[in-house]
């Protein structure tokens, strides 16, 4: 099975900055690539810590996540490469000069959509 980057149409216009155009043409578009592979590992993740996520509310269930990618630095950084491994060369290299920025970012958007996706179970 091959995949395909989605393009995500409508993220870019004249006031958007470098990073901003890197997030939303390379970042985000990976990120929904690797949907169910994220989706899956964090539940591996719950399961591996013996963590009952079912039994939460929706609102801990948001904390869960937050603290889960915020705090667990090896599974943040098996998220983290999960994205760069699809970056082609030049990608990487935009990527390089701006490490910290684009990695508290995928940190966030990865966030975001997991907590979207709450039916995690």
């Amino acid at each position: 099975m091959t995949k395909e980057r989605p393009e995500l149409k409508g993220l870019i216009n004249e006031r958007t900055t470098k990073i901003e155009h890197f997030q939303n043409t390379v970042i985000r578009p990976l990120i929904k690539m690797q949907n169910d592979l994220l989706i899956a590992m964090l539940q591996q993740n719950f399961i591996k810590r013996k963590v009952d996520f079912s039994i939460f509310s929706q609102e801990k269930k948001k904390e869960k996540i937050k603290s889960t990618l915020e705090k667990d630095l090896q599974f943040k950084n098996k998220v983290i490469g999960i994205i760069i491994g699809h970056f082609s060369m030049d990608e990487y290299l935009i990527y390089q000069q701006n490490e910290n920025e684009y990695n508290r970012r995928i940190k966030q958007i990865v966030i975001k959509r997991y907590q979207d996706s709450i039916s995690i179970s």
